[in-house]
């Protein structure tokens, strides 16, 4: 699926339509470049999750819990040095549980991620549009 977006709120919108499709226990990839969209589109996830939390880049912390109808974990592994850093994390959490968990920079982990993983990929144009394309959905359609 492909989806072309021009605000930051249309992002945010595909953002929430995947979201409100998700019944726990998928792990989506973000990809794209630095300012792409990745958390704005997370940000969408968690309005369909019903979680009234500011939604941020754990750019920082590496990883942010958030509760609603289903448990989100938002993972930013930009400053990882790769895989085994990854798992040193303790990520059966993440990976195999009953929530939802999106992983921004997931580039970097891919092949380690299960066979299941959603990948989503946000590329910025210059225009300021963005292309977000999703590989490995399995669930109903999504309507914009």
């Amino acid at each position: 699926m492909i989806f072309h977006t021009k605000t930051p709120e249309e992002t945010q919108e595909i953002g929430k339509k995947i979201g409100e499709k998700l019944l726990g226990g998928e792990i989506l990839a973000l990809q794209g470049s630095l300012a792409a969209g990745k958390t704005v589109f997370t940000k969408g996830i968690a309005l369909a999750l019903g979680i009234d939390e500011n939604v941020t880049s754990p750019t920082f912390c590496l990883i942010s819990e958030y509760q609603g109808r289903l448990k989100l974990f938002h993972l930013d592994v930009y400053r990882l040095s790769g895989t085994e850093e990854f798992e040193d994390l303790g990520t059966d959490d993440f990976m195999y549980g009953n929530a939802v968990t999106v992983i921004e920079w997931s580039e970097k982990i891919m092949e380690i991620l299960p066979k299941s993983t959603i990948v989503i990929k946000i590329e910025a144009k210059e225009n300021g549009e963005r292309v977000i394309s999703i590989d490995n959905w399995t669930g109903d359609e999504i309507l914009v």
